[in-house]
């Protein structure tokens, strides 16, 4: 996270939850910092949450520095682009940022056959989820548009129109749908999948959504699974007791009490979850990987 302190985000299950993904990923992918509050979905507590960010009924939601709540990952995606230009949330170029915008913008209202029958769920890889024909015509159309975008915009890097963007941030659950369910798309299309799964921000919301909180049966599918293949993640294993390499948690600073093995090495962090999601994926954690020696 990085300046600015005046923004308070409510989401839900990282694991779950796509539009938290979006709205998280513009605070974490542009370097605009932001209090977290979490809620868990489909619980008493949700409700009880949300009633403080009126008017929002869903998350994300955000508390803007003035005090007044704004929701939908669309609207405060165009807010923080208005309030933090320096930030290239939309692309510079006018005819990028105009592919960018209609991206998001059919992204926020389509594609409903893909979200309903794949939901978005990042603790689990299906082999088949046996898609259905409207799924296949979603899927045909996000080539479609993918292609389209970055012949408009001249992208020949991972992203879709030039740098890292909003329509980026809107496609990342998408990635995680395609690859968690064993989707039918194009090499060109399972490249920029990948993309999605070695790019840091997104690393770090999924291994945070392996340890943050207890299964959510709704999302509980009886298809086939298997391991994840994206990206390889460097082996580590929780111990009881240190000692460590570092006398203070590398995220918070606090004095360690909880321990884990990665690389031979011992790390220290000041609580189970800050030791959890380091071991989910430790390279997702630049804090963490600096205390390790060569």
């Amino acid at each position: 996270m990085g300046y600015e302190t005046g923004y308070e985000l409510c989401i839900g299950d990282r694991a779950y939850s796509s539009w938290s993904l979006r709205g998280w990923l513009l605070f974490e992918a542009f370097g605009i910092g932001c209090a977290l509050t979490r809620t868990r979905l489909y619980e008493p507590g949700f409700a009880q949450t949300l009633a403080a960010f009126a008017p929002a009924r869903s998350v994300p939601a955000l508390r803007l520095p003035e005090g007044a709540v704004i929701s939908d990952s669309l609207a405060i995606a165009e807010e923080l682009a208005s309030r933090h230009p320096e930030a290239g949330l939309w692309p510079k170029d006018p005819k990028a940022r105009a592919v960018a915008r209609h991206l998001a913008a059919e992204m926020h209202a389509s594609f409903t056959a893909l979200r309903s029958h794949c939901a978005m769920n990042l603790r689990v890889c299906y082999t088949d989820c046996a898609p259905p024909a409207a799924v296949l015509a979603d899927l045909a159309r996000l080539e479609e548009l993918w292609a389209w975008a970055r012949a408009e915009c001249g992208s020949v890097g991972p992203w879709l129109c030039g740098d890292y963007s909003v329509a980026d941030v809107f496609f990342a659950p998408v990635a995680a749908r395609i690859a968690g369910h064993a989707l039918p798309v194009s090499p060109a299309a399972q490249a920029y999948v990948a993309a999605h799964f070695a790019h840091l921000p997104f690393r770090r919301w999924r291994a945070m959504a392996q340890v943050d909180g207890a299964d959510q049966p709704a999302y509980r599918r009886d298809w086939p699974t298997r391991d994840w293949a994206l990206p390889e993640v460097l082996p580590s294993a929780p111990l009881a007791t240190g000692p460590s390499v570092n006398a203070a948690c590398p995220y918070s600073g606090l004095p360690v009490t909880h321990f884990l093995r990665v690389n031979g090495q011992v790390l220290g962090f000041c609580n189970a979850f800050c030791r959890d999601k380091t071991g989910a994926d430790p390279e997702a954690w630049p804090q963490a990987m600096a205390l390790l020696e060569p």
